[in-house]
């Protein structure tokens, strides 16, 4: 299944920088936020949830890697759905997708506020953590309408910046695992498991943006499902690897206001701190640049594709860049940011993703029907027929199953905004 219209896209992303690609989506705000959250309600058996949690998520994970084996163009899940229910499902996966990462996108923002309050107790409330998000959103959106020159290379160096100091806390920190907190007592089945799952899932989510840019990888149904499974994987260890650090470092009672920066200062004092610091402002910073080029685009390519009003489509006269795009994104960003918290935002954003995931998993049995013999052959297989897909369908059902009526409430506003538009453009512009 190719696409003619890609063609002059270039494949210049190879096995690395699409393991970098899922690994600098993955690895925003989530792990530096969430072990203290999780903590609270799991305890010991923390570093276990995560564990599980990335177990689970490998079942939708392999369902992607096959996916996107059958496409050697760009588009993911936008794609899937559209090939196998149609524009409107395509549409719909798209706006999800793109409610999903401006969401995240502000949870970000926030995070980064917490964490410089470690340093300075002034950014983590009031009009200093609203200076912050400001700048970082106002900032991102503004380098973005200008133009931004972003490549593989100076993402491999954001991810090498975020990952290092990651390691050398978990090096440190070992010392201070015992048996105990290793293999606790307890178990994982407790009150609130779901919904701390739907919470904690925001750390794994991201992977997917791997499969959108397939038209410029190298060999995409060979490279993208290795690297999809093999650095969720990865990134599933460490993160277990860094929890079990921090319960076995952090106090009980400190769970609910803790943070890695907490952790970094136990093991090495006020560097150690200082150093979590910048990690976190460098992870994050990467993170939303990241979300700040593509997500705007997902719109804008809605736009291109006649199912979004053309003012969404608009080309900056100077700087060619989608400048409508990146200013709604900016601003919906802006306004969830200042107005809920981070609990709030990622499982909003982590609702989104998983619904985008349903349609796509779902997707996964006609567009096998509907591939030619050649493109079956060299597509990935999942052995066991459709096990694994159900698999992670009924994760993906399950957890969606958990989020509130105020969780639902704000992803179907999203979603009745973004079908408004489509039925304006597509019932009345077009006509």
């Amino acid at each position: 299944m190719t696409n003619d219209s890609k063609a002059h896209l270039r494949r210049d992303i190879k096995f690395f920088g699409a393991a970098f690609l899922v690994l600098n989506a993955m690895i925003g705000s989530g792990i530096f936020a969430l072990p203290g959250k999780v903590a609270v309600t799991a305890g010991m058996m923390s570093p276990w949830l995560f564990l599980v949690v990335g177990l689970l998520v490998l079942a939708i994970v392999l369902t992607f890697a096959e996916l996107a084996s059958y496409f050697d163009n760009s588009g993911g899940p936008v794609i899937y759905a559209t090939q196998a229910f149609g524009p409107l499902a395509g549409f719909s996966t798209g706006w999800v997708l793109f409610v999903s990462r401006m969401t995240a996108f502000a949870a970000n923002a926030g995070i980064m506020a917490t964490y410089l309050g470690s340093l300075w107790d002034w950014f983590d409330g009031g009009l200093g953590r609203a200076l912050v998000i400001s700048m970082v959103i106002i900032g991102l959106t503004c380098t973005n309408v200008i133009g931004v020159k972003d490549g593989v290379r100076t993402m491999a160096v954001f991810t090498v910046l975020k990952v290092v100091p990651l390691l050398l806390l978990v090096l440190l920190g070992l010392q201070h695992v015992t048996s105990a907190t290793l293999i606790p007592t307890g178990t994982l089945f407790f009150e609130g498991v779901g919904s701390t799952s739907l919470l904690l899932i925001y750390a794994y989510v991201g992977f997917e943006t791997i499969a959108v840019t397939a038209g410029e990888t190298t060999e995409p149904r060979r490279v993208l499902p290795r690297a999809l499974v093999r650095t969720v994987i990865g990134t599933g260890v460490l993160y277990f690897l860094i929890v079990l650090v921090f319960v076995s470092v952090v106090p009980a009672g400190d769970y609910d206001k803790a943070t890695l920066v907490d952790v970094g200062r136990a093991l090495a004092g006020p560097i150690g701190a200082i150093a979590i610091t910048l990690t976190t402002v460098f992870s994050i910073g990467g993170n939303c640049a990241g979300s700040m080029i593509s997500a705007p685009r997902l719109i804008f390519a809605l736009a291109e594709n006649r199912q979004l009003p053309a003012w969404f489509g608009h080309v900056h006269s100077k700087y060619a860049t989608p400048d409508h795009s990146i200013l709604v994104m900016g601003g919906l960003a802006l306004a969830f940011a200042l107005t809920s918290n981070f609990v709030e935002l990622a499982i909003a954003s982590s609702l989104a993703r998983l619904l985008a995931y349903i349609l796509s998993i779902a997707s996964l049995p006609v567009i096998r029907r509907q591939a030619d013999e050649e493109t079956r052959a060299k597509a990935y297989r999942i052995r066991g027929g459709y096990t694994v897909p159900l698999i992670g369908l009924a994760i993906c059902v399950a957890l969606v199953t958990e989020a509130s009526a105020r969780d639902w409430k704000t992803i179907g506003a999203m979603l009745a905004i973004g079908l408004g538009l489509y039925a304006i453009e597509k019932h009345f512009i077009q006509r």
